[in-house]
């Protein structure tokens, strides 16, 4: 390696071609996972599968309090949880793909899944109930995919980047909780700053 005018040893951006065509073809058998990969990949997949049975609970939480949801401003809230639900699967579909790519079988056993999720399933007694139990978790999966956004970091950039954007949409479903949660209360629960 060459120094360069500050002192510093210059590092080649990419391996050369002949390198990258000779690491391509090893471990084909592996897939998408290759020598590179920066993380500890059965570690990966145990982190998804819990992500995955998160998902799965708040598609069936959303999806429950979609059908479920009554009163005389409930079309509207209903409507909301019926959006949620379909987000929150394709969220499900996306960690259960990225367990695949990373020679993972994904668990949609529904054997053991409220313990596998960091979530709860909570159904409500009414539309403030059901409001305020999504709000619970959606606070949840924020703060539990932040952490994982931390771990994943440069070791998995592909399930980091998966999981930002997730979080992105959590912490949107968040908001929305809030809004109907202030408009069905009458006031704020958070502080405005």
């Amino acid at each position: 390696m060459a120094a360069t005018k500050n002192g510093k040893t210059d590092q080649p951006f990419l391996s050369d071609v002949k390198t990258l065509r000779e690491r391509a073809r090893k471990n084909i058998e592996e897939g998408a996972i290759t020598d590179n990969y920066g993380g500890d990949v059965d570690q990966a997949i145990e982190i998804l599968q819990s992500v995955l049975a998160t998902e799965i609970v708040c598609v069936l939480r959303y999806t429950m309090h979609a059908i479920a949801a009554t009163g005389i401003a409930s079309d509207s809230v209903k409507a909301e949880f019926a959006e949620h639900a379909k987000e929150e699967q394709a969220h499900m579909m996306a960690v259960a793909e990225r367990i695949n790519q990373l020679g993972g079988s994904p668990n949609f056993n529904p054997e053991g899944l409220a313990s596998r999720s960091a979530s709860q399933y909570a159904e409500g007694a009414n539309l403030v109930d059901m409001i305020k139990e999504n709000l619970i978790a959606e606070r949840i999966a924020v703060e539990h995919y932040r952490e994982l956004i931390r771990y994943f970091a440069d070791k998995d950039p592909t399930t980091r980047v998966m999981i930002e954007g997730i979080l992105a949409v959590e912490e949107e479903h968040a908001n929305d909780m809030h809004d109907l949660l202030v408009a069905h209360e009458g006031r704020p629960m958070l502080p405005k700053n």
